[in-house]
């Protein structure tokens, strides 16, 4: 097997860099989301540790990494949110969010592209639909 197709193989997950890539990456995140007035609202009651640690395993779950996550299913996580007023605008702001964050920390287009068409993928279930 050549060095390339070795690493074609390797997740998401290994390419951005890892546990500590992630913790760094959850940890940006989560300060751009809550300096956001059009979606730090969402966030008023909730225990940001443990909401950084739960998104955390997710994100290293759907990119491949070791999977820890045994949070609720999108549905069920975001039901009160969608009670609450949560939309495609909202959903929007945190992929964009996403994104200038994995950018940010220096991960490549493509892979920053695979990570935003994961978290596309969840939309319909994140807004209930």
């Amino acid at each position: 097997m050549s060095t390339n197709v070795a690493e074609k193989k390797s997740s998401v997950y290994e390419q951005i860099g890892g546990e500590p890539a992630m913790a760094a990456a959850v940890e940006l995140f989560y300060r751009k989301v809550l300096s956001d007035d059009r979606i730090s609202h969402f966030f008023e009651d909730v225990d940001m540790e443990r909401q950084a640690a739960k998104q955390k395993a997710f994100l290293t779950m759907v990119c491949g990494g070791p999977s820890a996550y045994s949070g609720q299913d999108m549905r069920k996580g975001h039901a009160h949110l969608v009670k609450r007023g949560l939309n495609d605008t909202h959903f929007n702001a945190v992929a964009e969010h996403l994104g200038a964050t994995l950018a940010e920390l220096g991960v490549a287009k493509s892979l920053v592209e695979q990570v935003l068409a994961i978290a596309e993928s969840a939309r319909a279930d994140v807004l209930n639909r």
